[in-house]
């Protein structure tokens, strides 16, 4: 019989090995606020035994005044990092936290309840394999219970683990924890979840959680922990087809050229065929480099660096994929939509597009119904507001490459952003592609921009104005027309009201009009300029990001932004229509300067201050800056 003596060095050998071995699961807890969901994951670290003893102290100190259970710990307190959330007693931002049991790791995500951090909810979400979706047992199941569960379900989430806590409150009652499961099944229903489990649960009493409570005799079913332990979340991403978005061109010296990124789907070879989605060309794995040397193969999760056989034209924000298994590429898709910012979502309004590692300004082409998060009725709109969720079409500059979300999670995913902060405005889902925008291609025709603009003599352009109603606008611009029209140019002006008489006779004044408005006006002044002309467009035109749209839809166009620069109170002194009596009347809504924001332009090419000279100081001034 041989004895073994195992060593401190063996100890921590083995300790690491068991280590690696384990399964991690990602979940989060979401749901309405006090439900509970911080002092749930309180009472998993505690009784995880992953809290020191001086913590311990210091916690209990800190509970004094709280609501405590037999330990006498505000759980809570243990993962309510910010101030503001320990004075509050909510969740305000993202909180992960780390705990292991014997069987596996865990990372945490606790997220806010509140509505106004449902973005935060859903950043949450994102990185999840699984939720824990928590109801006050004394409340049932919310609205927010539900915007969350459909949330989870857009995002992708497809483990539900319905925690119906402070089940002590309600004296263990199983009617109540039936009633709560049914309805929520009911709801839940049309979401697909793949796996929707409940659990009666006391996270400040520690009912439920490591093992079934004496309190609940009726619950058949596992303790939370043991459930998290056991179930399986890890979906076969290598199964599927491969997907590969390049994130950088890896060049270190003029003998290397490779393609970094982290395989999303499936599995490569060396030898493999590729195509580049975007360009349709082919090549082969020549190599797969890492950092620790030269691999065979590589599957979904993997950061490698491809090598191609051939020089090919890839750069960030391509896709490589196999041969016949290629992604859809197009410019327009049907996706569903949840809305994050306080700031409504409009069609026509541009943001940028992030799908992968690539990222091209959009819009949201036509909103086709919004949903009702409590009973899924899906009904008109003609805007997002915070939180609200919908159906949508989007349209991107030029076309990417992507897959509908139900069969590529990472591909079919994306996120508006906003293009003057940068914050994340919305989520959503890729439904499928319209084939719509693959049958439409450019038609080129012999005569140009150029040979028109040689006919007449003159540099086509676009000449924006904005301000406001009464500034001055429509008359410099009737001044500038004349001159140019005397020194023999051609030129035309694009009038609010003329145009609102026929083009857009459609459209009302409500901020979504207003964009949809300013978009087909940039349109047409676009194909004016390519019939050689000088566009003098006179809008008021009051939104920074609609005269940035008109700016993008002009293109090559050379264009002016002019600011025609008079006070609010010189304009209504004009009233030359009679607008402003009749908007301080409340005859009419949403007048700009009256009930409607102007937004003043930051950095327009000039600014022509109308309360200070006459509008044919203003044309002079115009005439000579723009240099015809």
């Amino acid at each position: 019989m041989t004895l073994s003596m195992a060593t401190p060095d063996t100890d921590i050998d083995l300790w690491l090995d068991q280590q690696t071995d384990k399964s991690l699961l990602r979940f989060l807890t979401c749901g309405s606020v006090d439900d509970g969901k911080s002092t749930l994951i309180g009472r998993l670290l505690y009784d995880s035994q992953l809290i020191l003893d001086d913590q311990l102290a210091s916690l209990k100190k800190e509970s004094r005044n709280r609501t405590t259970g037999d330990e006498g710990i505000d759980f809570s307190l243990l993962v309510d990092g910010l101030s503001a959330e320990r004075e509050q007693g909510i969740t305000i931002d993202v909180a992960y936290r780390f705990f292991s049991t014997d069987k596996r790791k865990f990372i945490v995500a606790d997220t806010p309840g509140h509505e106004q951090y449902t973005r935060n909810m859903a950043t949450g979400a994102s990185n999840a394999d699984l939720a824990l979706l928590l109801i006050d047992a004394r409340k049932g199941v919310l609205t927010q219970t539900r915007r969350h569960s459909f949330i989870l379900s857009l995002i992708g989430v497809k483990h539900v683990v319905l925690v119906v806590n402070k089940i002590d409150l309600v004296d263990y009652s199983q009617d109540v924890f039936d009633k709560i499961v049914a309805e929520y099944r009911a709801f839940a229903e049309p979401l697909g979840f793949k796996t929707l489990s409940a659990v009666p649960v006391s996270a400040l009493r520690g009912d439920n959680i490591l093992s079934q409570s004496a309190n609940t005799p009726w619950y058949r079913g596992p303790g939370l922990v043991p459930y998290l332990e056991g179930i399986e979340v890890a979906e076969d991403r290598s199964g599927q087809k491969f997907r590969f978005p390049v994130q950088w061109v890896n060049r270190p010296n003029l003998d290397f050229r490779g393609f970094s990124g982290t395989v999303a789907s499936g599995v490569v070879k060396v030898g493999d065929d590729v195509l580049v989605a975007a360009s349709r060309k082919p090549a082969r794995i020549k190599r797969i480099v890492t950092m620790d040397g030269d691999l065979d193969r590589a599957a979904a999760g993997q950061a490698v660096t491809l090598v191609l056989d051939r020089e090919v034209d890839v750069s960030r924000g391509d896709v490589l994929s196999h041969t016949g298994e290629t992604p859809e590429y197009s410019n327009q898709f049907q996706a569903r939509l949840v809305w994050m910012s306080e700031e409504p979502a409009y069609p026509g309004r541009s943001y940028l597009l992030k799908i992968g590692s690539q990222v091209v300004p959009a819009t949201i082409t036509d909103l086709k119904f919004r949903t009702n998060v409590n009973t899924l009725e899906q009904t008109a709109a003609t805007k997002l507001d915070l939180n609200e969720v919908a159906t949508v079409t989007i349209a991107s500059d030029r076309a990417i490459a992507f897959d509908p979300y139900a069969a590529n999670g990472v591909t079919g995913g994306f996120i508006l952003v906003d293009r003057i902060s940068n914050a994340t405005l919305g989520a959503g889902t890729v439904e499928f592609g319209l084939r719509r925008a693959q049958n439409l291609t450019y038609q080129s025709f012999d005569v140009n921009r150029q040979v028109r603009a040689s006919m007449k003599g003159q540099q086509p352009q676009i000449v924006w104005f904005t301000g406001l109603s009464g500034s001055g606008k429509s008359s410099v611009a009737n001044l500038l027309e004349k001159r140019l029209t005397a020194e023999g140019r051609h030129a035309y002006i694009l009038d609010g009201d003329n145009v609102r008489h026929g083009l857009n006779k459609d459209l009302g004044f409500t901020e979504a009009a207003r964009v949809e408005n300013i978009r087909r006006v940039a349109e047409v002044a676009k194909l004016m300029a390519d019939a050689g002309l000088i566009v003098l467009v006179s809008f008021i035109s009051p939104f920074e990001k609609e005269r940035r749209l008109a700016r993008e839809i002009a293109g090559d166009v050379n264009f002016t932004e002019v600011y025609v620069d008079t006070p609010i109170e010189v304009c209504e002194a004009r009233d030359p229509k009679g607008l402003y009596k009749r908007a301080r009347a409340g005859e009419i809504k949403n007048f700009t300067g009256i009930d409607s924001p102007f937004e003043a332009p930051t950095n327009p090419e000039l600014v022509l201050h109308g309360a200070e000279h006459e509008p044919v100081e203003l044309a002079d001034q115009l005439h000579g800056k723009l240099g015809f």
